[in-house]
């Protein structure tokens, strides 16, 4: 999953005219949206206990979205998730990884 976010974090660079100008970059941070969702689901319950504030439903929400809306995904949404509630997710998953480095 950290891999997940830095690969987000490569492609768009915390530009959101470069997220905007590429339809290639776009699709790679929506795939790696959609990792990352279907990743989060999987974890223990040990692991999601540690992180109760992580709106667990709202990513899993998401990513159907995603997965099921392929051709219809608004990227303002994408960029929205990407530049406000991915740092937070991000600190979820370093102390998450520092409990449990599995993730």
């Amino acid at each position: 999953m950290p891999e997940c976010t830095g690969r987000i974090d490569e492609y768009v660079g915390g530009d959101e005219t470069r997220f905007r100008a590429s339809r290639l970059i776009q699709d790679a941070v929506v795939r790696n949206l959609q990792t990352l969702a279907e990743s989060s689901q999987r974890l223990t319950d040990k692991i999601k206990a540690g992180e109760p504030d992580v709106p667990r439903r709202a990513i899993s929400g998401f990513r159907n979205i995603l997965v099921h809306d392929y051709l219809a995904i608004d990227v303002d949404a994408v960029w929205l998730v990407v530049d406000q509630e991915l740092p937070r997710l991000r600190a979820a998953l370093q102390r998450m990884q520092k409990r449990s480095p599995v993730i």
